[in-house]
């Protein structure tokens, strides 16, 4: 008798909920024993292979970056396949994931994605400078960013971070003070972010072609302050008069 992908072969002499199990053979291969039962209402169909997608042969198939190497096995009722990435790491992907799209890389891509949408250059993220202008960080205790209390000193501390380094800017006694050289601070924020606007507004035709016009010259002209390619403020901003 057939009840779906299953075909009922032969009763295995137990029953449950009185009604006789029976060993049954599925389409894909598989065996299962169900109550007759379930098999008469439709309530079950298959060994269980109707609520997974059936095993594909994708050896040699590319998602994405990813390129279908071997089978892996099956893991908590999903197929594997082992992949390899264009950028030459391997990895191990569920077939539903690369099916729908949602895996296209070992990781690469999100990274690549992430530091794209920072926009990074030697460190400095140009959209957090410019989120920076508009917000302030909610954790600031001080109302200013880069302005803190010292409980050690009991003064005002300013600093500024630019290029993955941390400037001191100075200790004051008057909040006011930590801030003006704080705002000073900010000018080499300012000139960054214009050197940024003038040299990468078709940052993405140079990026084809191969070269910025950093990489060009070597040099970052038009800034007092800023030196070659790479280095930025090589001395960072200076403490300013007042402070301690």
């Amino acid at each position: 008798m057939r009840f779906g992908k299953l075909v009922a072969i032969e009763p295995t002499g137990t029953a449950a909920g009185g009604s006789a199990i029976w060993r049954c053979l599925c389409d894909c291969g598989g065996q299962v024993c169900a109550p007759l039962h379930q098999l008469v209402a439709g309530y079950r169909k298959s060994c269980g292979c109707l609520g997974h997608p059936a095993r594909k042969d994708y050896v040699g198939v590319r998602f994405g970056r990813l390129t279908v190497m071997a089978y892996a096995g099956k893991q908590d009722g999903m197929h594997r396949w082992k992949c390899i990435c264009d950028c030459g790491k391997e990895t191990i992907v569920g077939q539903s994931l690369l099916q729908c799209g949602k895996t296209k890389s070992c990781g690469c891509l999100q990274a690549e994605s992430y530091k794209e949408n920072l926009k990074l250059i030697d460190g400095t993220s140009v959209t957090m400078l410019e989120a920076g202008k508009k917000r302030r960080i909610a954790s600031n205790t001080s109302g200013y960013t880069g302005v803190y209390h010292s409980s050690r000193c009991d003064k005002w501390i300013a600093q500024i971070n630019f290029k993955g380094k941390a400037y001191y800017l100075g200790s004051y006694a008057d909040i006011q003070d930590a801030v003006r050289a704080r705002r000073q601070g900010e000018e080499m924020h300012d000139m960054f972010l214009e050197w940024y606007y003038e040299n990468h507004s078709s940052a993405s035709a140079r990026k084809a072609a191969g070269q910025t016009a950093v990489q060009a010259t070597g040099h970052i002209t038009g800034r007092e302050g800023v030196g070659p390619a790479g280095q930025g403020f090589p001395h960072g901003p200076t403490r300013r008069d007042g402070g301690v």
